[in-house]
């Protein structure tokens, strides 16, 4: 069974919308497009580096195959020679109503029963199918709950609009925290799997006389 593992920049609200660059998804008018340009490292360079050095195949939506399918076969040369090698041969499997072809090499277009043909990609041997950007894809894969690993960049910013990584809809499920890194510059770095069921509690004493009290009020009281 292969994995399919998700792949985001994130502001700590929860914002994916055009990290890269001003002109890379303007929706909704949009206006903090490259937000995430100004705090790369040597370590996140390094991580990136990492994720790339492995095998993988790529599942993607529209917009985000065609933003990297305009960009990533350019490059030839350059400190992203290394990405742009493991972007261009890996297999490709986009996901569009709408696309009529796909001519980034080794590029399979994805339609009508977009959840069952991921399902039976799954099951197919081969690299773990790795999703970058592709903000409604991700939301169609969460409310289907197909998402076996988070790898969660999150940078320390707040915008307050634009698409987020989770959308009503989104499957409640516990987490299980593989590992976090953080960057000189506050971006934190975590990978995520799929752990148990939310489990609820309450912070309530046996004492009935006692319930009501907050976590706060309690220890001022026992004080």
């Amino acid at each position: 069974m292969r994995k399919i593992v998700v792949n985001t920049f994130v502001t700590l609200d929860g914002v994916m919308q055009a990290p890269g660059g001003p002109e890379e998804d303007l929706t909704g008018g949009f206006k903090y497009g490259g937000w995430s340009v100004n705090y790369w490292d040597e370590m996140m360079g390094k991580v990136m580096s990492e994720v790339m050095a492995k095998p993988f195949d790529l599942l993607l939506g529209r917009k985000t195959y065609e933003i990297f399918a305009a960009y990533w076969p350019k490059v030839k040369e350059g400190p992203d020679k290394m990405a742009a090698d493991a972007l261009n041969h890996a297999r490709k499997y986009v996901v569009s109503k709408t696309l009529a072809k796909a001519d980034w090499e080794n590029s399979t277009i994805i339609k009508g029963d977009v959840v069952n043909a991921i399902r039976d990609l799954k099951k197919q041997d081969g690299s773990e199918l790795q999703v970058h950007g592709s903000s409604n894809l991700i939301q169609t894969l969460l409310k289907s709950d197909l998402i076996d690993e988070f790898r969660v960049w999150t940078f320390p910013l707040t915008i307050g609009t634009g698409k987020r990584l989770f959308w009503e809809g989104t499957i409640p499920t516990g987490l299980k925290v593989l590992e976090s890194k953080t960057s000189s510059t506050g971006v934190t770095i975590t990978v995520y799997a799929k752990g148990e069921k939310i489990k609820t509690g309450s912070f309530a004493l046996e004492n009935p006389t006692r319930v009501k009290l907050t976590p706060h009020k309690r220890m001022k009281e026992e004080k």
